[in-house]
């Protein structure tokens, strides 16, 4: 779907892109699928997602540091084909030399650039104060919190003077003050213009960060990475998460992610052997459905007061959420959740029943469990090594995937009594054989 927003000329433009990763001697991993936006000047634009949706991919992609297999991306009306001169990078992990001082690693883009020594020192040191780290040009990373390591970052990624600055999750590694802290003052450099920035694009799965910071929020869908959804976001600065308005907005944004998202009865009728099942915990799973069954929420919670309840972020809450859906113990509807009445019926019983009613959803509802349970049922000794399965899920996803979803039934089917695991022997048998 296209998201442009005028019929000016963008900055950045990406058309039917796609991106696939070789998976060994196995299938294409499609990571990205007719990725189509439009980021025009004077926009904060945040692509927002759960981890794994290929946010991260696509913005390397629009940086020229990776190439698509498929599309194409321009900036300001020329194809990217490499690094692009007028983009600027602030990475997660901070990506620091350790063995550099803090003015030397801001000025190794200029000397990347050919820029000579006394104007990259020059320069070097306005963009340091400009961030606030005046005092700090001899400091080693080692010796600065994570919080000014990144600003370290955002030092280097100005001082090139760029266009447009791109940021992958840049608050992620931080703590909340820090975070908060840090983002008031990116908020302060871009609206005083006290950079060349004319556009920041960055990736995150925080709602209420994505709210806080920009414009306009492009949702990701995931498996593969595609647009779902966009909402343009017109509160003013600087913007509160107490303004009944900014909840408001964070609302439209759950909404938006779960309506069109796994939710859909279409979605989960789809579910096969080699779904990617959500890395969800049953004790986190029981602990919100015991949420939603008290009397205080009679059954029903919209998501992000689920969110800040729990103290979950979307990586954390979604999965459980999508579980809840698969067993079919809670429905989601328009950012809210519903439990159901086996939902009820398994949070209200004893242990003993708990683990019965599991069972029963498990084998219905997930063909992966079922076949492995399946499997050993029809065995004369009722095992079956966790190598083969793993060799069948590899058909369908990554090695490293696979493995995660493999170990993720393995976790739900010994909870259920579905089957028993040995770890050392990478064995499952039955736990009870009949």
């Amino acid at each position: 779907m296209s998201t442009s927003t005028t019929n000016s000329s963008p900055i950045i433009e990406v058309i039917n892109v796609q991106k696939s990763f070789k998976k060994g001697d196995k299938q294409e991993l499609l990571v990205l699928q007719d990725v189509n936006f439009r980021m025009n000047e004077g926009e904060i634009v945040a692509i927002l997602g759960k981890s794994g949706s290929g946010k991260s991919t696509l913005l390397r992609i629009i940086a020229g540091l990776v190439q698509p297999s498929a599309g194409n991306v321009f900036y300001r009306g020329a194809s990217v084909y490499g690094p692009v001169r007028g983009t600027a990078m602030v990475f997660q992990n901070f990506a620091l030399l350790p063995w550099l001082t803090v003015l030397q690693n801001v000025e190794l883009g200029l000397e990347a650039l050919g820029i000579d020594r006394e104007e990259r020192r020059e320069r070097a040191l306005k963009a340091i104060d400009t961030i606030g780290l005046d005092g700090f040009e001899s400091a080693f990373p080692k010796e600065l919190s994570g919080g000014m390591r990144q600003r370290v970052g955002f030092a280097r990624a100005i001082v090139v003077n760029p266009d447009v600055l791109l940021m992958d999750e840049p608050f992620s590694a931080l703590d909340v003050l820090t975070a908060d802290n840090l983002k008031s003052d990116l908020l302060d450099l871009w609206q005083n213009k006290k950079t060349g920035i004319h556009g920041i694009l960055f990736v995150t799965h925080n709602i209420e960060e994505a709210v806080l910071l920009a414009d306009r929020i492009i949702i990701f869908n995931s498996n593969p990475g595609s647009i779902r959804a966009e909402l343009k976001v017109t509160l003013p600065h600087p913007r509160s998460d107490l303004d009944p308005r900014f909840r408001n907005q964070v609302d439209r944004v759950y909404t938006l992610m779960t309506t069109a998202a796994s939710g859909a009865t279409e979605d989960l009728a789809r579910i096969d052997i080699g779904y990617r099942l959500p890395e969800a915990n049953i004790a986190e799973v029981t602990g919100l459905l015991e949420t939603l069954n008290t009397p205080e929420h009679n059954g029903t919670m919209d998501l992000p007061e689920v969110a800040d309840t729990l103290m979950l972020d979307i990586d954390e809450l979604f999965p459980l959420t999508e579980l809840l859906e698969i067993l079919h113990f809670a429905t989601i509807s328009k950012g809210d959740i519903t439990i159901t009445q086996t939902g009820k019926e398994f949070v209200e019983a004893d242990i003993l029943e708990r683990k019965k009613i599991f069972s029963a959803q498990l084998k219905k509802y997930v063909p992966l469990a079922r076949y492995i349970y399946d499997q050993l049922v029809h065995h004369p000794r009722h095992r079956a090594l966790e190598e083969n399965f793993l060799s069948l899920l590899e058909d369908y996803l990554t090695e490293k995937e696979a493995d995660r979803v493999l170990q993720t039934v393995i976790e739900w089917g010994r909870y259920a009594e579905l089957f028993a695991y040995d770890y050392n022997a990478g064995v499952l048998s039955l736990e009870n054989p009949r």
